[in-house]
């Protein structure tokens, strides 16, 4: 079977099961989609799409001639511009991450709910949209393209690195739906959300920022789903949670992997079916909120390990956009340090101008594994250390180790998991043990600290283990 509508479609359905094509057929129709194509004989689609501009593909994982996981490999090997979905009657993990690692934007499971289908597509349309949009700047991406540069005033930044990503901000914002945004920790991801809250049509509702790191299985559905009075003994109160606080607006779910893989199926439905239940109530609660989450880890190598949910990820990442460590950003080292030099030195009233010489050649040789939160770090305490009008390089000493060429070179080449266990053991070295001052100098919760402690070995008097 082959059915090409002679209005041009965006949408091309590949399946050997005619009856299912047309099932789909029927559904995107009456959705007030555009009709789509259909094909039966996979060895028909990359002829397809190299003669039709599809936007978007629907691929049953299981066909005869070739799988749609072989379809997907030629597509992007060609490097075609087409979002792909594979369709599969298997809820398989593995076969998840595979489809995604090969490019694929979502991973479906038989038999498809038609509502969720409809959602599915017009999302996907609509994300095909904003990166078109995103592609017409041409391929350098410059701060003088921005339309909206004084939402991004507080963000010191000079590095063209950055350029692609608050583009990609401008490009998402004014679309609703999740955005998934990934960096090393301390690279300053809670406010790139905050300027995609900013420039939405929700900026008048709440933006509200929640570290999941920071609860535990017995806490997390009285904080997010909130608990009606009764619910349990000190329950004297209803109580809203954070998806009720934040209706109407955006809900930053910082450090999203740190979830308990028994908790994200509860988070899960409430993002997909937009309501919820408080603790000891039966009164349905609708919630409209945007999720914008963010992550330090490789969520692809969480789902393979079965620490993270695939359809919780495939949810929440209708657009991802990646944030350059410091490292990779020279331009921003010295700009973000005299901005820290200012705000510090203010708040200390000290008439601290500038930098050294020698200290800004020795800031632009670090590594920052702790990124924009550690040079902040690094600058606060040199500040409080400074007697002369001028930061100097005698200020940092135990802040900032020396790294020449070859060392800097080696660190760039340890793993994030490597990089972690080191700054966190300067911060205990620097705070001498105090776990709390370290928890408040990283940026993260007290538990976070100790779990990374226990997770690592970290001793403070130990030089082995850093």
């Amino acid at each position: 079977m082959e059915s090409i509508p002679p209005i041009h479609s965006p949408v091309l359905v590949v399946d050997d099961d005619e009856g299912l094509l047309l099932s789909i057929k029927a559904t995107l129709v009456s959705s007030g989609l555009p009709e789509p194509a259909l094909v039966s004989d996979s060895r028909r689609v990359i002829d397809l799409v190299r003669e039709y501009n599809f936007q978007m593909i629907l691929l049953d994982l299981m066909m005869p001639h070739l799988s749609g996981m072989e379809v997907l490999r030629k597509i992007k090997k060609e490097s075609l511009d087409v979002e792909c979905v594979i369709v599969s009657a298997i809820d398989d993990v593995a076969s998840a991450v595979q489809a995604i690692s090969l490019g694929a934007s979502d991973y479906l499971v038989k038999p498809l709910n038609s509502d969720k289908l409809v959602a599915l597509v017009n999302r996907t349309l609509e994300k095909y949209s904003v990166q078109h949009e995103l592609e017409q700047f041409g391929s350098k991406k410059v701060f003088s393209n921005l339309k909206n540069p004084e939402a991004f005033a507080d963000i010191v930044v000079e590095d063209e690195a950055m350029a692609l990503v608050f583009h990609q901000v401008e490009a998402v914002a004014g679309t609703d739906y999740s955005v998934v945004i990934s960096g090393e920790s301390g690279t300053g991801k809670e406010m790139l959300a905050r300027v995609i809250h900013k420039l939405s049509n929700r900026s008048d509702a709440p933006f509200y920022a929640v570290n999941m790191a920071s609860f535990s299985k017995t806490i997390f559905e009285d904080e997010f789903f909130g608990h009606a009075k009764g619910a349990y003994t000190d329950a004297g109160s209803d109580k809203i949670g954070f998806f009720e606080a934040a209706h109407g607006g955006t809900l930053f779910l910082d450090e999203i992997t740190e979830l308990d893989p028994s908790l994200q199926g509860k988070l899960l439905r409430v993002i997909e079916e937009r309501e919820l239940y408080r603790l000891g109530s039966t009164e349905i609660r609708n919630v409209d909120v945007r999720i914008i989450a963010a992550t330090n880890r490789d969520i692809n190598e969480e789902i393979l390990k079965g620490a993270f949910r695939s359809d919780l990820y495939y949810r929440i990442n209708m657009y991802n956009i990646k944030v350059p460590p410091l490292r990779e950003r020279q331009k921003d080292i010295l700009p973000i340090a005299n901005h820290f030099l200012k705000t510090h030195a203010r708040a200390n009233e000290k008439m601290i101008g500038s930098l050294a010489p020698d200290l800004e050649q020795r800031l632009m040789l670090y590594s920052y594994p702790g990124n924009v939160r550690e040079l902040e770090n690094i600058i606060a305490a040199a500040v409080l250390q400074e007697k002369s009008k001028t930061l100097t390089l005698a200020s940092t000493i135990n802040l900032l180790p020396y790294e020449g060429p070859e060392r800097r070179k080696h660190v760039e080449l340890l793993t994030l998991e490597e990089l972690e266990m080191r700054h966190i053991q300067k911060v205990l070295d620097v705070t001498g043990g105090n776990r709390p001052k370290a928890a408040k100098i990283l940026g993260v919760n007290v538990s976070t600290v100790y779990r990374k402690i226990e997770k690592y070995k970290l001793d403070r008097n130990s030089d082995e283990k850093i």
